[in-house]
């Protein structure tokens, strides 16, 4: 979605832009035009196959065979339509296909971006796994884009030298911050099974270790029982969770919700009154924003790319603040925050104008994807910016 927004936002006329991925549903085409971008899948497919098949025989091939069939596509591709640039979206096995496309053509400029909210220990351990191979995706690229300045110095850590342009992931702002009848949170209010008297935290996103969700699960029996934990998404940690929520006698405050629409996401956030996402690692997080924007306050760690929109009133004094910063693997410092928005209404209405505030004023697609073009595309192929 991310690659679309900005896409959409650059002429034709000036880009264009092809991208090979993975094609594991059988359901899904082999090519497609969505929007600015040609999309061309690959790899061993299932009819119906969801993200956790990935895991499984023969999906699982994938991981490894997937760069093959990446370069040769691309390869097929270049011989009709010579690429001026090729690129690789956050870094993985699939990155080596556009590094060892960089091998057959090194005349051609190879960009690196980086969005991963994996640990610096995962990437040591993929360098250790593949050797020096893995850390030449980034000491071959001619070109570093990043989501935050934490991911900047990773790609530092992992022996890139070059320039690096800092451009975050963005959100439309319009979009999260429309406004609804009250009818309409009502009624879904009624559907999800909230009462007038509860405050619900909500999570949008996977529902994965990296994202600390247990910490809070753990906070509950720590705040009043009108505190509920609401998670809309999926991931390989449902089941941990749920059997969490038994454990700690918290499973009737505990509510899952599978995926919804991007259309729909700003009423479900609007209809709740915290969002929380204690992430042990984060490249960037652009839920936390989509959230300021929608007017629901934060609570987060500062963990990663958060530390650069995330401004505690304590931590960052010479900040406004944009949310409650808590420690990672910390419960009782998730209930104290939770029961500071709801014992402080005055500092909760300063932090949600503040988010709203730095969401349009810095996380706009419009404004992420001029940069882009500015700063990396025209940059990279001497255009007067």
């Amino acid at each position: 979605m991310a690659i679309k927004e900005v896409t959409d936002r650059i002429s034709p006329k000036e880009y264009s832009f092809d991208m090979i991925t993975l094609r594991f549903d059988k359901d899904l085409p082999k090519f497609e035009r969505f929007g600015n971008i040609d999309i061309f899948r690959v790899g061993m497919v299932k009819r119906g196959a969801k993200i956790n098949d990935s895991r499984k025989f023969p999906l699982f091939l994938n991981k490894y065979l997937y760069p093959l069939w990446a370069l040769f596509t691309a390869i097929i591709l270049h011989r009709h339509k010579p690429y001026d640039a090729i690129a690789t979206v956050m870094t993985s096995h699939a990155s080596f296909a556009a590094l060892f496309f960089k091998f057959l053509f090194p005349k051609i400029p190879y960009i690196v971006r980086l969005d991963d909210g994996d640990p610096f220990e995962h990437y040591k351990k993929k360098a250790r796994i593949t050797g020096p191979l893995f850390r030449q995706i980034f000491t071959k690229a001619d070109f570093a884009v990043t989501a935050s300045t934490y991911l900047s110095g990773m790609a530092r850590a992992m022996g890139y030298k070059g320039e690096i342009a800092i451009v975050p992931n963005g959100t439309s702002a319009k979009h999260f911050s429309q406004t609804y009848k009250e009818g309409e949170l009502s009624a879904l209010k009624n559907k999800l099974g909230k009462n007038s008297d509860e405050k619900w935290m909500i999570h949008t996103g996977r529902l994965v270790k990296k994202n600390g969700l247990d910490f809070v699960i753990r906070a509950l029996p720590l705040l009043p029982s009108s505190v509920h934990f609401f998670m809309i998404g999926d991931g390989t940690d449902r089941d941990n969770l749920e059997r969490l929520a038994t454990d700690n006698g918290v499973l009737s405050r505990v509510h899952f919700h599978s995926y919804v629409p991007n259309g729909e996401l700003p009423l479900y956030l609007k209809s709740c009154d915290i969002f929380i996402r204690p992430s042990l690692s984060e490249g960037f997080g652009i839920s936390f924003i989509e959230a300021m924007a929608a007017g629901v306050p934060v609570i987060a760690t500062q963990e990663g790319g958060i530390a650069d929109f995330l401004f505690d009133p304590e931590r960052n004094p010479g900040k406004e603040p944009t949310g409650l910063a808590v420690n990672p693997r910390d419960p009782e410092g998730i209930a104290r925050a939770v029961r500071r928005y709801i014992d402080d209404p005055v500092l909760k209405a300063r932090i949600v104008e503040n988010g709203k505030k730095l969401a349009f004023l810095k996380y706009d697609w419009d404004l992420i994807a001029r940069d882009m073009k500015e700063r990396v595309f025209d940059r990279l192929f001497h255009h007067s910016a």
